[in-house]
């Protein structure tokens, strides 16, 4: 059997986060995962994070054990009510390990909440680099860690065997002076081109400044689209409700609807 290609040159990966220093999108992010757990009707006493950045979240969750996100996580079955896997599964080689690893260390009716960019993110600038590496070379270079679609997204959690799954995008729009401005802050924010096979060389001016040209501008800005998709679901336990069998309504939909015609009423589904 033939063995699965690596994915992340992990030193690069540490390296590039070592010399990060703009935090604002994953402060963004950490602030919705909060608004999230404020509407949720149970009290975590036992949280963990797993975060390339556990700054961002020191003050966040007071208490809470911070993580690396490492291809083992320092995690202990069963001892956590909460845990948020905070914005790196797109460098994961394993992204399903990661969170059956996580699923493992909750306790029953424990939380999980994962995010990570979705397949949206940044399309604009991966498709101006393409077009002026085409160009200026002739191919193409690995640049971008793969990002899934939410649909997919979501069925890794059901994989994980966790229960309860939703997956759901927010977008988070930011405006620069210029593609160049916007390519600089990736490099600050720790997420500069860490694929194992990627160029391992500078690239080419005539690459960038082609990719900056065809960057389109909104009322003289480029506009960067990040789209972060949350996965939430919960460790299995007995008195959770679960969604009913295929198959198993005491009455058909169509039954309904032959009754409500007969007696004049409205619709039990009534049309979008």
């Amino acid at each position: 059997m033939g063995t699965m290609a690596q994915l992340t040159d992990r030193p690069a990966l540490l390296r590039h986060r070592q010399r990060a220093t703009a935090f604002f999108l994953r402060e963004a992010v950490a602030d919705e995962v909060q608004e999230r757990l404020e509407e949720v009707n149970k009290r975590f006493t036992k949280p963990a994070v797993v975060t390339p950045f556990p700054q961002v979240w020191a003050d966040r969750l007071p208490g809470a054990a911070l993580i690396p996100d490492e291809e083992v996580l320092d995690l202990r079955p069963g001892a956590h009510d909460l845990v948020i896997h905070d914005l790196c599964l797109h460098w994961a080689e394993d992204p399903v390990g990661q969170l059956v690893q996580a699923g493992r260390a909750l306790a029953p009716d424990g939380l999980l909440i994962a995010t990570l960019f979705g397949g949206t993110t940044l399309a604009t600038l991966r498709a101006a680099l393409a077009e002026a590496e085409i160009e200026a070379t002739g191919g193409l270079s690995p640049r971008v860690a793969p990002m899934g679609e939410i649909r997919d997204l979501g069925n890794l959690l059901g994989r994980a065997g966790l229960a309860l799954p939703v997956a759901d995008a927010t977008p988070f729009d930011v405006s620069y002076p210029d593609a160049l401005a916007l390519m600089r802050d990736l490099r600050a924010m720790g997420e500069a081109n860490a694929l194992h096979g990627r160029l391992r060389h500078f690239s080419r001016r005539t690459v960038i400044a082609g990719a900056a040209a065809r960057y389109p501008l909104t009322e003289g800005r480029a506009i960067a689209h990040f789209e972060v998709v949350t996965l939430s679901a919960w460790a299995p336990a007995p008195d959770q409700p679960k969604p009913l069998r295929p198959g198993s309504a005491a009455r058909s939909l169509a039954d309904a609807l032959e009754d409500a015609r007969r007696t004049g009423g409205p619709d039990p589904v009534e049309p979008n």
